[in-house]
Parts: C-alpha cells; structure tokens; sequence
C-alpha cells in the first residue's frame, strides 16, 4: 500500500509517502511534487530488485504523519524503529541503520568516519548505506556528514540541508560547509 500526503512545514510544501503492508517497507518525501513522484519510482524501484513485494494501491493511513511527528521533533526516532519492515535490507545495512537511529539524537550529526568505526566498518561502506536507505528520516541518514562539510544526500543535498535546519543543526548547513 501507498499512503501519500503534503504537510506545511517550517514554510514548505512537504511531500511525504509511506509504502506499506503490515510494517513500513519504505519511506520518501520531497520539496516538490515532481522531485516525490520520481523518488517514489525510484524507492518502488529499489525494493522490488531487493525482492520486497512493494504494493502501489493507494491506502489512507496514519505513516505520513507519524514521518511528519519525527520531521517536527514529537516522536524520537528510535520510537518508530519497531515500524519498519526491514524488508530487502542486507544485515549489514540493518545494523547500520539501527545503530545510527539509536544512537545519534535529533540535532546532532556524526562523520561517516565516526559512524564507520563504531560499526566497525569503512566510511566507503558507511556512504553506500546511507545513499541505499529505503527509511529517510526516521533512519536519520541525513545526520551523517563528511568531516569537511556536510557530504552528499539522496536524492538532493536540498532535502538533507532542510532537515537539519529543522533540527537546529545551522552548523552543518552554511555555505562554507556545503
């Protein structure tokens, strides 16, 4: 199932769109209507090739809310981490996600460096995690920056400036760090 809706947040349009069956499968949101149709195909894109069974019929529920709530500061991350499915999710990326979802708080960043020595990884492999994670925001991967400036997001740097802004996080998003 698909559950879409658009929220008024700090002054923007917030695209939010939610698959789901019994658990959520995947998660996606944008600035703008056409930048969430295309990162809808691409996440639908993504779970099939990881074999998850991802359904497009669209059905009304209370996800694109709870993403908003965790957007806005209401719900902690580590609050909705029992959610989500993990469907089509390597071991490696589940524990990836799950470590940063628990331990880096709202407001806060880590380096792909520091995350990859407390997975006990590389960055390398830490960066190819986060570009491939299917639950944006409520796995912050937008948190996790380079240790010269604010490093890379999927789909846009725009979205990844937006949301630790909202989370006070100016340090990260000024113009000699992007």
């Amino acid at each position: 199932m698909l559950s879409v809706d658009v929220f008024e947040i700090a002054g923007r349009k917030v695209w939010i769109g939610v698959i789901h069956e019994k658990k959520i499968q995947g998660i996606t949101f944008a600035l703008d209507g056409a930048q969430f149709r295309a990162n809808i195909e691409r996440l639908l894109g993504f779970l099939r090739k990881r074999g998850v069974n991802a359904k497009t019929e669209e059905a009304e529920s209370d996800y694109p809310s709870l993403v908003r709530d965790v957007i806005l500061g209401r719900r902690v991350n580590p609050e909705v981490l029992p959610m989500l499915s993990f469907d089509g999710v390597t071991p490696f990326e589940r524990r990836v996600y799950e470590w940063l979802t628990k331990n880096v708080k709202r407001g806060s960043v880590i380096t792909y460096g520091s995350l990859a020595k407390a997975i006990g990884t590389s960055p390398r492999a830490i960066g190819g995690a986060m570009k491939r994670n299917p639950y944006p925001i409520v796995v912050p991967c937008h948190r996790v920056v380079a240790s010269g400036g604010i490093g890379y997001y999927t789909p846009r740097l725009e979205e990844k400036v937006f949301l630790l802004e909202i989370e006070g996080v100016k340090g990260w998003t000024d113009s000699k760090r992007t």
